[in-house]
Parts: C-alpha cells; structure tokens; sequence
C-alpha cells in the first residue's frame, strides 16, 4: 500500500526520497513497469497534457486547388533595408503562380496580389485553398476580405510549427541557391523583380522537378507530362 504522502507523487521523486531515508523497494524501471501492469501510469483529466491535433493535410489532384504562399527577404543596397517577395505556388504542379517584390510587407499588397492572380487564373469561388503561415500579412483584414470576396478559402499553419508550409520555403531555397543569383544587393525594386521574373520563367519552363518525375512545372500544369511520360517509357523499353 502506498503510504499517503506519496500519493500524489511522481514515481521519479519516490525511489530517491526512499533511499535517502535507507529504504530500497525497486529501481525507478521496476517501479514504472509495475505501474504499467496495473495501468496506474495514466494521466488524470486535470494533469493530461495539452495535444494539438494535427490538421487535415490538404491534397490536389489538379491545378488551381491549393496554393501556398509566403515572403521572403532580398538583400537591398541601402542598409538594413529589405525588399520583399511575395510569391505563391501551386502544390499540384510546384508551378510558380506569382512572384512579385515589393518595397513592403503588409496584406495590402498581398490583397492586390490575389486579386490580379485571380483574375488572371479565372477562379471560381470555391476553387482553390490559399494556404500560409501566421504572419501579419497573412492574416490581415484586408487579405482576408479579399479572399472572402474572391470566394478563395484560406488556410494557416499550425502556431509554432515551421514545417506546415514546406512547399514555398523549399522554393525559396531553390531560388537563393539558383546559379546566377546576384552576389550583392539589389540595387532597387525594379532590378530585383527582373531577375525573380528570370527565375519564375526558367523554374516553370525549363526546370524538371524531382517531386514531378523530371517533368516541368508547367508541363505538369498543362497535362503534356502525360505524353513525355509515354515518350521516355517507350525508349526505355527499347
């Protein structure tokens, strides 16, 4: 029988206490085996620790469903001042929707960047998620006005979890290590958005994506990856 003044005491506290007063039960392994063979390693509903279920992960099974997006710094000439690049992609083919520098970060301008992609895309409401982290220029009330006006449903990365948004970090990633990007600052806005749009236009055209099975972007957005696909696995079966 427990004595009561160990009641309400972790296994990790009792061995030792006992000890220094020359009394040896069991070892600290011992005593939590028996505890779990008489299911008395449990939690009590006011001591359970807080769980944060892990959210629906998002699929598409064609373009134009689920997008991501995020920004990013570019190094300016001025001193501790940044330009900043909005970019969104699409998780069914990793094509690059938009990318646009702007010399701020607020959900202003993402609003204004939405709006023009979806325009340009032609969605229809309730066509695509919008997926990004917790930001302050991600969950401003313009954007989210924006989006609710537009019919796009937005979704947001669990707080605290840097890896709920992999797809554009990923991309970012490919884009600082891309042969070719500028050593030194930028030396304005204009300069940085003509070498993205020179990134945009190889990553999308030209670039066969390992996640892609060595496809473009585009061709996967497009649907003539099926015909390559039919091209490679005939010359290979010559």
């Amino acid at each position: 029988v427990t004595p009561p003044e160990y009641r309400d005491v972790s296994t990790r506290h009792v061995i030792p206490d006992l000890a220094e007063k020359g009394t040896y039960i069991a070892s600290e392994a011992t005593a939590y085996r028996v505890l779990h063979k008489h299911q008395l390693q449990t939690h009590r509903e006011n001591t359970r620790p807080r769980t944060s279920k892990k959210p629906d992960e998002l699929v598409a099974s064609g373009p134009n469903q689920v997008y991501c997006w995020d920004i990013t710094y570019l190094k300016s000439s001025l001193l501790g001042s940044f330009f900043y690049l909005y970019l969104v992609t699409d998780i069914f083919s990793r094509r690059i929707v938009a990318a646009h520098v702007y010399e701020a970060e607020n959900d202003e301008h993402a609003a204004d960047l939405f709006a023009e992609v979806q325009e340009r895309e032609q969605l229809v409401p309730g066509q695509t998620t919008l997926h990004s982290d917790n930001g302050s220029a991600m969950k401003g009330s313009t954007l989210k006005a924006t989006l609710e006006r537009l019919g796009v449903l937005a979704s947001y990365s669990r707080p605290s979890v840097s890896d709920d948004n992999p797809y554009v970090e990923s991309l970012f990633g490919t884009l600082k290590t891309r042969v070719g990007y500028p050593k030194k600052p930028f030396t304005s806005k204009e300069d940085a958005q003509q070498w993205v749009d020179g990134f945009v236009y190889w990553y999308n055209e030209e670039h066969r994506h390992s996640a892609l099975n060595w496809v473009t972007p585009m061709a996967r957005h497009t649907g003539s990856e099926r015909e390559l696909l039919r091209l490679r696995e005939h010359t290979y079966r010559k």
